[in-house]
């Protein structure tokens, strides 16, 4: 090998490194850039952030595929290389279309979640009976921080597919509903007008109601008898909050302090009761009693 061949040689092999090299450093620096914007952002109030996540999360791909692009066609060997993988890229093609499929349609997904917007970072969702908040979005996945402080990873093509539950893309209020049972010996009236208190009493409780429905009187926490079931009436509250946070802490607390407030006023929360009769002993008990 020639010194001109091995001096071409190593021009190209800089060439490759300067051109990662450069990739890398713009990556860094767009992102914290980018980064840099989303807190600040967050400082100011301004809770949107999901475009600037999902270009965060997609700059290195971008700037790693000009990067390598550039090699290709500034380097002969990978250029014919190139040349000739597409002059016979039928089978090949077919190879790569098959396997990289589900990547591509993540990212289409992805830049389709981008467009439409049916949630956004920070939103609060359910995704196949899995709730939390979206925490980040990137190309290929989506991000869901649950209650339990674990996060979700689902593909992006996935939750295209999914029915969506978005407690926040017009209002965050949640008209929390709450269930409660009553045995049927207890006075209603009362019981509805404790759980009615109980719910006012709560600093997250909500008055939501219209002007007209504040003239006609109707209370701010909505209480009806749904159903008489087995061994109880079932009785449900709809008490509105601020978020679905809010509305989870007013259920735990109305469940505890309305359990209370009924044992002080003597009203009843049933549980099912069986009746066993044992055939064995009752036929044994008829025949003592006819002897």
């Amino acid at each position: 090998m020639s010194d001109f061949e091995m001096s071409n040689e190593m021009m190209y092999l800089i060439k490759a490194i300067f051109a990662l090299g450069i990739a890398t450093i713009l990556s860094m620096l767009v992102r914290r850039a980018i980064r840099h914007t989303i807190d600040k952002r967050w400082e100011d109030g301004n809770e949107d952030v999901t475009r600037l996540k999902f270009l965060r999360n997609s700059i290195s791909a971008i700037f790693y595929a000009l990067a390598i692009a550039y090699i290709f066609y500034e380097i002969p060997a990978l250029n014919n290389l190139g040349k000739a993988l597409f002059a016979g890229a039928g089978v090949l093609a077919a190879v790569i279309g098959f396997a990289s499929q589900k990547a591509f349609s993540n990212i289409i997904s992805g830049v389709f979640i981008l467009l439409f917007r049916p949630f956004k970072v920070g939103d609060a969702v359910t995704v196949s009976s899995r709730s939390g908040i979206i925490e980040d979005i990137t190309l290929r996945h989506t991000v869901i921080r649950d209650y339990e402080n674990r996060r979700v990873i689902i593909p992006n093509s996935v939750i295209s597919d999914e029915t969506i539950v978005n407690s926040d893309i017009t209002d965050e209020t949640i008209r929390q509903q709450i269930y409660f049972g009553i045995s049927y010996e207890s006075d209603i009236g009362r019981a509805m007008q404790c759980i009615k208190e109980v719910a006012m009493d709560h600093p997250f409780t909500l008055d939501r109601r219209t002007e007209e429905e504040i003239a006609n009187g109707i209370h701010p926490v909505m209480v009806r008898v749904l159903s008489w079931d087995d061994s109880s009436i079932s009785i449900r509250a709809q008490v509105w909050t601020a978020s679905i946070d809010e509305g989870f802490v007013v259920k735990c607390d109305m469940l505890k302090s309305v359990k209370e407030r009924f044992e002080q006023e003597g009203i009843e929360i049933p549980y099912p009761h069986r009746t066993l009769v044992m055939k064995n002993a009752l036929e044994h008990s008829i025949l003592d009693g006819n002897n």
